[in-house]
């Protein structure tokens, strides 16, 4: 491969090569953007396509027919995809009656012969010309810099592949979260097992928020791939079912990790499986009555420190009930009144943690980040995926976060259950306080749903992510929960008068 600013060179030695370039552009690819692609007949434009869209619907057997007569071919997609092949145009005006600026707004344009439109395709746009070169073809790729910077990140990440034994390996899309790491199935060309692989670029600087850093900073948020594999190693050293990191690039943040299966614990309408849940507390209950390190070792020159879930980070979570939801909310911000008494409010709930039981947090243990392994025993049934952010902090918050799951509905009779369960557990341990946790787990409630409640919101303003928003009522229920423990009561009662509904 060659660059040149904003153009790519790519020698392709046979169709194989042609395929994979597709595959790897199904994954660079985004709702509104327009690949047009040019060349010669026979020149492999037909292959390209066919493999990008067979790669987009995770289908080797998609039929996918040529539009050469009826000029376009839509398909839904996980992005939906609209293939127009120009060849027969008659007038580049005609392109606007095959619906293409309403596929571009909802999809991706695959457009063969793209110069019988000259100038009705948008200027933003890959360019993708194939010319044969000997017994293969030359792939000669432009676009605009946010397409480029995608292109370019998948194929260094196909090099990277391809230097760690999964060479011409088939490249699926599995998932993308909040943040900016995306998950792919890796399946290796000799039929062995899936893999995947966790595509984790580098968090950018961001805007100070608070003393000159940025909001992840003031978090203790993981800005790369080294607290992911040293808790990963650490778990699985205790007994865990953690991902074992198989291959690591700390620089351009991409992994490959063992594939722990796609059990989960809902079921098949969404609703939370009990035994599964309990089975998940358990694992905690377990996991918090164990020493875990704060210094873990992940490569000869570099240990990870776990940082501490601190006063800093957590009234910079709750905050964001204050910075957003509460605007969202009233049409307007809150007072300076307002943002004194909530900071001060919670200043003293901090202050009530000074006593509570801390050990790792997880962060994240919540439904999407737990795989059920119903062929394993103990602890083992509970797959950990999702835990770079891990700190050391209460005990509380990981239980908190299970027994309210974000994304589900616990309903009042299996939250008290979970609640049961792991007071019991832990009882059974020894030494155990529970009127100590309970306060605790109120107060760690209570933060990270003001947290989640504005984070919603920030999903759906600041980065376009209006699906989150959903979460609210259940978010503001879980809320009040927590404001059934006296020591909440303060909050309880900014809140209502705040005009924040639901608690």
């Amino acid at each position: 491969m060659t660059a040149s600013g904003s153009s790519i060179s790519l020698f392709l030695a046979d169709d194989t090569a042609t395929a994979q370039l597709g595959e790897d552009l199904a994954l660079a690819l985004k709702a509104g953007d327009c690949l047009a692609l040019s060349g010669d007949l026979g020149a492999g434009k037909s292959s390209l396509a066919r493999a990008l869209l067979r790669a987009m619907a995770d289908d080797a057997e998609l039929d996918v027919p040529s539009p050469t007569f009826t000029l376009v071919q839509f398909y839904e997609l996980r992005i939906p995809v609209s293939h127009f092949d120009l060849y027969r145009l008659g007038d580049p005006s005609e392109l606007t009656e095959l619906g293409f600026d309403e596929a571009l707004q909802t999809g991706i344009c695959l457009v063969e012969w793209p110069e019988m439109a000259d100038g009705e395709l948008p200027n933003e746009r890959v360019d993708l010309k194939l010319t044969h070169e000997g017994e293969g073809r030359r792939a000669a790729i432009t676009a605009p810099a946010k397409q480029m910077a995608r292109i370019e990140r998948v194929l260094a990440i196909r090099t990277f592949l391809d230097s760690h034994g999964y060479r011409s390996a088939h490249r699926r899309f599995l998932t993308g979260d909040a943040s900016l790491r995306a998950y792919e199935s890796i399946y290796p060309k000799d039929g062995g097992g899936r893999v995947i692989l966790m595509d984790w670029p580098r968090l950018p600087e961001g805007p100070a928020v608070l003393d000159g850093k940025p909001y992840p900073k003031v978090a203790h948020l993981a800005w790369d791939a080294y607290p992911f594999v040293a808790v990963a190693n650490i778990l699985r050293e205790n007994g865990f079912a953690a991902p074992e990191i198989f291959a690591a690039d700390y620089d351009q943040g991409i992994l490959l990790i063992e594939d722990l299966g796609t059990g989960g614990v809902l079921d098949a309408e969404g609703k939370p499986i009990a035994e599964r849940y309990r089975a998940s507390v358990a694992c905690l209950a377990h996991l918090h009555g164990l020493s875990i390190p704060r210094d873990i070792p992940v490569t000869p020159d570099h240990v990870h420190h776990i940082p501490d879930f601190d006063r800093t980070a957590m009234k910079m979570e709750a905050r964001l009930l204050l910075d957003w939801h509460l605007p969202w909310k009233r049409g307007a911000p809150a007072s300076d009144e307002e943002r004194a008494d909530y900071l001060t409010i919670w200043d003293k709930l901090i202050d009530q943690l000074d006593d509570a039981e801390t050990n790792l947090l997880l962060r994240d243990m919540h439904s999407p980040n737990i795989i059920w392994r119903a062929h394993e025993q103990g602890i083992k049934r509970i797959g950990l995926i999702d835990f770079q952010d891990a700190m050391i902090g209460p005990t509380s918050y990981d239980v908190a976060s299970l027994v309210q799951d974000a994304r589900v509905t616990i309903e009042r009779d299996l939250h008290d259950q979970l609640m049961a369960d792991y007071l019991a557990l832990r009882h059974a341990q020894g030494g155990f306080d529970e009127a100590r946790f309970l306060k605790s787990w109120a107060i760690m409630s209570a933060q990270r749903n003001c947290k989640l409640a504005g984070l919603w919101v920030r999903l759906l303003q600041r980065d376009g992510k209006p699906g989150y928003l959903r979460h609210m009522p259940r978010t503001l229920a879980y809320l009040a929960i927590a404001f059934e423990h006296e020591a909440l009561a303060p909050l309880r009662e900014w809140c209502e008068k705040a005009g924040i509904g639901g608690v």
